[in-house]
């Protein structure tokens, strides 16, 4: 069973806050009032061990929230609202990004959106043609996923035998490299340029279709043609579900078998 890690964090966040508040505003008062009316324990004498009865020592849970509860507020807001860390677990962005690439993901770059509901509360920016984006499956509305944007609202998308049109203009591409099984080719889109992969011996017919973008929805490709599950195959991403802009790869650790590599570390095109 997969678990929603946002939706635990804030529930942890807000339980261990109220626990604290609660304690801080009304317990603690009637802990210390209790002490004081039942007198001090038999044996204490000094000044130090009355102060210490007149302030009983606190709850187990009390002290748990008190100490954890700024911990996971700091932690909450780093996540929701600017950097959260990403790990690549499948090759359909290759060759930007491989199996195992670490990266951090600015939450920000489109606008401040609710923990877990994903609603925009500030607007800040929209994604921009050429951009790598983080955004939950519109199938299922939980599983992260990262492509590439192609369309934007009201454009014309077209793919026909491995080539990419865009309201009607044909998106150039440079051959590169033959590196069986795949090309690798060089592509222009919009401002952005970027490698993909086209697979050797793969038909042209792979993902062919021509697509209208409608209002508040984005087109994403992955970087790895015709290895890629994306929009080709099941539709647009709504806004609501964009996560945020993939910007850099902070480290490569490709399984628990293998040493965390830094050679990859650096900004993502």
């Amino acid at each position: 069973m997969d678990i929603d890690f946002p939706l635990v964090l804030v529930v942890l966040t807000f339980a261990t806050g109220l626990i604290w508040l609660a304690d801080k505003l009304f317990l603690r008062e009637r802990r210390v009032a209790a002490a004081k009316a039942s007198g001090n324990p038999p044996g204490v004498t000094d000044n130090a061990s009355v102060a210490e009865a007149e302030e009983p020592k606190e709850p187990y849970l009390v002290d748990l929230s008190r100490s954890f509860f700024p911990v996971l507020a700091i932690v909450l807001v780093l996540r929701s609202f600017l950097i959260e860390p990403f790990q690549i677990p499948s090759g359909s962005m290759l060759p930007t990004l491989e199996v195992g690439d670490f990266i951090l993901v600015n939450k920000y770059s489109y606008g401040f959106r609710l923990p877990v509901v994903g609603t925009k509360v500030i607007e800040m920016g929209d994604p921009q043609r050429g951009d790598v984006m983080v955004f939950r499956y519109p199938k299922d509305g939980k599983t992260n996923y990262i492509k590439r944007v192609i369309g934007l609202p009201g454009d014309q998308i077209r793919y026909r035998d491995k080539q990419l049109f865009i309201n009607g203009e044909r998106v150039e591409n440079q051959f590169i490299a033959r590196l069986p099984p795949v090309e690798r080719r060089r592509e222009e889109l919009g401002n952005v340029e970027h490698d993909i992969y086209h697979t050797l011996g793969r038909p042209g017919a792979s993902g062919e279709g021509e697509w209208t973008v409608p209002d508040g929805h984005y087109f994403v490709m992955g970087d790895n043609r015709d290895n890629s599950n994306d929009s080709r195959y099941w539709g647009m991403v709504p806004d609501d579900l964009i996560v945020g802009k993939a910007f850099a790869i902070w480290m490569h650790w490709k399984s628990l078998t293998s040493l965390p590599s830094f050679d990859r570390v650096g900004g993502i095109e």
